[in-house]
């Protein structure tokens, strides 16, 4: 008899073009895929899209159109069960219409009967009251919620919901593997060895404050240290290619030192892109996590309180905010950790290695539910 099969339909903002957030749905599909072999079980996951053409190809799973009321209920019909996750998926900062879909979409989900598991999910900000009551009644009727920081897990207390009821467990994407090997960054320059800097950015302040800030504080890295060199990474196509180009064009004579990385959208692909770097300098949250969990020492700046939360997890401190960026402190910091790279992975190490084995937790408790299942 061949291994019992269990089909999963996962929901997140999947199918964007959105580096970090494809980084999550690889890192759950290798998840899930790992813990059912361990347990006996073949998974078949069945992905929610906005584009399920191109994430079918790129992953190799069934997915389905996640706006298609049709395509919708056919995917959670044929699933055995919903996962909703990981991400800041119940927020509404973006938009007031994204905490309703993704209830909407567990909802669906326990009417059909069908176990629901919270997956990672970074909850928050919401500041429409309203909202709690939704969250607290959907996540009451699910078979597991796991968030990815203490933060989020408090919030959810606030809307009333037990304690015990919630796990906290790192970003899934702490576990994503590497595919194939790496070259580090190794090129000769005149005075010795080059030192790339990775660079994540994405527009937030409306009058583009904080890349300003950015891009001086990026001329005074470069004027202080000739082998540096910046390799800026979009997460998000194609805005995050407009952000990065307007820090480039103000980085004036420093131009054959620059360089930016087009068109990336497998999530492996850009932690390969990552783990060349000797520092990394990030908005984007998976910037960030992709390089913790490729011990890259990083300098976050911060836009959103996942972006604190995460490095508060790894003992520090976003280096500066969109609201607030001392230019001189944030390049000083930057030229700290790229001369202290060795103290830094030492100090952090224990933290990084404890996450990236923690990353499975969600993965293995739902397996083993539907295992308990079989043997029943």
């Amino acid at each position: 008899m061949g291994a019992t099969v269990v089909k999963i339909a996962l929901s997140g903002y999947y199918g964007f073009d959105n580096s970090g957030d494809e980084a999550v749905l690889q890192s759950i599909l290798f998840a899930l895929q790992e813990q059912g072999r361990e347990q006996g079980l073949q998974i078949e996951p069945i992905v929610l899209s906005a584009n399920p053409e191109k994430t079918s190809a790129m992953y190799g799973v069934k997915a389905y159109h996640r706006m298609k009321p049709g395509s919708l209920f056919r995917a959670l019909r044929e699933a055995d069960g919903l996962i909703s996750g990981g991400g800041s998926l119940l927020q509404d900062a973006t938009s007031s219409k994204t905490i309703p879909y993704y209830l909407a979409v567990l909802k669906i989900a326990q009417w059909l009967g069908k176990p629901t598991f919270i997956y990672s999910q970074g909850i928050g900000p919401v500041s429409r009251p309203m909202f709690y009551g939704w969250i607290r009644s959907v996540f009451q009727r699910c078979a597991y919620v796991s968030v990815r920081d203490t933060e989020s897990a408090e919030l959810l207390g606030k809307m009333r919901l037990p304690r015990e009821r919630i796990t906290v467990v790192p970003d899934p994407v702490m576990g994503l593997p590497m595919r194939g090997s790496v070259g580090g960054a190794s090129d000769l320059a005149p005075d010795g060895l080059v030192r790339t800097v990775g660079v994540s950015v994405r527009i937030w302040n409306e009058d583009r404050s904080e890349l300003e800030a950015l891009s001086r504080s990026l001329q005074v890295l470069l004027a202080a240290d000739a082998n540096v060199r910046l390799r800026f990474l979009p997460f998000h196509l194609p805005s995050d290619e407009v952000a990065s180009q307007f820090v480039i064009d103000r980085l004036g004579d420093h131009g054959s030192r620059v360089e930016m990385v087009r068109g990336i959208t497998h999530p492996q692909d850009m932690l390969a892109q990552v783990a060349e770097c000797d520092l990394l300098i990030g908005m984007r949250l998976h910037s960030l996590i992709y390089a913790a969990s490729q011990f890259v020492p990083m300098v976050g700046i911060s836009y959103d309180p996942k972006i604190d939360q995460f490095l508060h997890r790894l003992g520090m401190k976003a280096a500066a905010s969109t609201a607030r960026f001392d230019v001189d402190a944030f390049a000083a910091e930057a030229q700290r950790l790229l001369g202290g790279r060795e103290a830094w992975v030492a100090s952090s190490r224990a933290a990084i290695e404890e996450l990236k084995a923690q990353a499975q937790l969600p993965a293995q408790r739902i397996i083993s539910f539907y295992k308990q299942r079989t043997n029943k």
